[in-house]
């Protein structure tokens, strides 16, 4: 009987049960449902994956309420995971790649960057593109380097460190299917390091599955250039972790029996222990294993095992008829174009035309040219891949600089520097376009650091910053001014629209929770850009509506057309739009 271990609500067996009351569950347990889930969607039946895809969705859209960054992070990327594990939704994971692209460069999380790419890696050899593959592990590499100091926007250490090992281990993996194993296998002795220092029972199953899928595919590549040698002692090592892992596997994330061992129920595992020893001890086991395989990379190394299995007990027919079904079962799959002239290569061997000496000679001779052929490319793609890694990591090196120098440290947005620069854009702009300016106060910030620490006040700005920010257009710019003061530029948008806009972040601050705000406000004055006026002048107008919504209470914006130093003020109370007064905003207990 097959047990789903950790399947809280019965949705890995097909049962759609919407969990209850997600929003009294705290981050961790979401985090850890999800990775329960991605294990399932894994190694399960299709109806399973889509349940478990439909469950993370529903724990992502509650990540998403919540808005701490560094969980919806993680949360989209185990979401584009799983869809890569389905066929009939590989392609939905691309747009959530793209969000988590964007998401981590704008909150600044490098290593869930660098994971968006080496997944993105993935979805290229899915899609038949050898280079963009190529080129999304040498991104993702780039950003990666020895020197990579811990992220502390995603909390412990251990947490960093555990994500870092898997995002390793995925880039290891496309260099896998690429067949770059000398740089696969040093990617992989990093993520080895990590595995080792932060993670747990099933981290350490992937880990070890992936070491021996490498492990395989460079013994069969060994082995099409007539090192012998060299390609046994791969299969002997795999065949050592495959026996390795299973203390980890007992104790992993992934469906299993556990009344048979991982290698009768993981089929590179049992690959691994067939090559090294190929006979018919293994012939049984391998067949239930073919059945079992859900990925090309399973099909293709099960399929090998097996008929070497077969034709050491004899039996060259049938190992022939079981690669041949293999082969005909992935023609239109590209997303192991090395493991495929593997699987060629021992088809070609073991059969021809009529099966004389001379068909197999010939076919023989053919995988030899053919073979040096595909060294050459090999030596090829390696010097590409250094060529792109040393290129990205002088693009990154010149960007970090130039980004330094306009970047604020402590929120990630644009600094008073980058704001001179953007303003003197918006006020060219102003005479063909309406533009609105915005400055922005917090109320209370003072309190927190009296009544707390200035750590915890440096973690409400960046809150307050990023919810200030995400509540806008994706057009309007958002600048730290200083201390807790904000500006935002609005290109485009009306005062009346740049009303709507502000009220909306207001009110988003208003609404977080006391737990992350502490009761922090926003008090906000907004005035329309006139063609041709001085920045000074600008600003100086913004900061006036600005008090003047201080003085009103706070949590609230004012709009003023004119300037406020030729009028009463409280003609500032309706906002000199015919009486519409702004009103006091009210707070959300966490």
């Amino acid at each position: 009987m097959l047990l789903l271990h950790h399947d809280v609500f019965g949705l890995t067996a097909g049962v759609d049960i919407t969990p209850p009351r997600l929003a009294e569950l705290s981050d961790a347990w979401l985090l850890g449902r999800t990775r329960e889930l991605v294990a399932i969607a894994q190694r399960s039946e299709h109806e399973a994956q889509l349940s478990a895809a439909r469950e993370t969705d529903a724990l992502l859209e509650e990540a998403r309420r919540r808005g701490e960054p560094k969980v919806v992070g993680q949360m989209l990327r185990s979401c584009a995971n799983i869809r890569i594990f389905i066929p009939a939704l590989v392609e939905a994971a691309d747009p959530l790649l793209d969000e988590l692209l964007m998401h981590s460069r704008r909150h600044g999380l490098l290593v869930l960057e660098a994971g968006a790419h080496a997944l993105r890696g993935r979805r290229a050899l899915q899609s038949g593109s050898e280079d963009g593959a190529l080129t999304e592990a040498a991104i993702a590499l780039a950003m990666l380097d020895e020197n990579l100091l811990p992220d502390t926007w995603l909390g412990q250490q251990r947490t960093w460190e555990r994500i870092l090992a898997t995002v390793l281990v995925d880039i290891g993996t496309v260099l896998t299917q690429l067949g770059v194993y000398e740089l696969a296998d040093e990617v992989m002795a990093r993520a080895h390091h990590w595995v080792r220092e932060s993670g747990g029972p099933h981290e350490i199953s992937v880990h070890l599955i992936n070491r021996c899928r490498l492990l395989i595919g460079w013994g069969l590549r060994l082995e099409r250039v007539g090192k012998v040698v060299e390609a046994a002692d791969r299969f002997a090592t795999a065949s050592a972790i495959a026996i390795a892992v299973e203390g980890p596997w007992r104790d992993s994330l992934f469906p299993r029996r556990d009344d048979r061992p991982a290698c009768a129920q993981v089929p590179i595992l049992g690959a691994a222990r067939a090559l090294a020893h190929p006979g018919e001890l293994h012939i049984d086991s391998l067949y239930e294993l073919l059945g079992d395989s859900m990925y090309a990379r399973e099909l293709i190394v099960v399929s090998i095992g097996l008929a070497r299995c077969l034709e050491n007990a004899s039996r060259p027919r049938e190992a022939a008829q079981v690669l041949a079904s293999t082969r005909k079962h992935l023609d239109d799959d590209t997303s192991e174009p090395t493991l495929r002239i593997s699987l060629v290569r021992e088809f070609a061997r073991l059969s021809g035309t009529d099966g004389g000496q001379e068909t197999s000679a010939a076919l023989a001779h053919y995988a030899t040219e053919l073979e040096s052929e595909l060294w050459a490319l090999r030596e090829a793609r390696i010097a590409t891949l250094l060529t792109r890694l040393e290129h990205e990591r002088l693009t990154r090196e010149h960007g970090a600089i130039t980004a330094q120098a306009f970047q604020d440290p402590l929120t990630g947005l644009p600094n008073r520097r980058a704001l001179d620069d953007a303003i003197q854009g918006v006020i060219a702009q102003a005479a063909g376009t309406p533009m609105a300016v915005a400055l922005v106060d917090m109320d209370g910030f003072k309190g927190v650091n009296d009544r707390h620490s200035h750590a915890e006040g440096d973690n409400v700005l960046r809150i307050v910053a990023c919810t200030l920010r995400d509540a806008l257009r994706t057009d309007d710019t958002v600048c730290r001014y200083g201390g807790d003061e904000f500006v935002v530029l609005l290109p485009g948008a009306t005062l009346n629209a740049a009303e709507a806009a502000l009220q909306r972040a207001v009110y988003a601050v208003a609404a977080l929770p006391t737990s992350l705000s502490r009761n922090v406000t926003l008090s906000v004055g907004v005035v329309p850009v006139r063609a041709h006026e001085p920045s000074a002048e600008v600003l100086s107008r913004a900061d006036e509506a600005m008090y003047l919504a201080k003085r009103q209470g706070g949590s609230r914006v004012v709009a003023v057309r004119g300037s406020l130093s030729t009028m009463p003020e409280q003609a500032g109370h309706n906002n000199n739009r015919g009486g519409h007064a702004p009103t006091l905003l009210p707070r959300t207990a966490s």
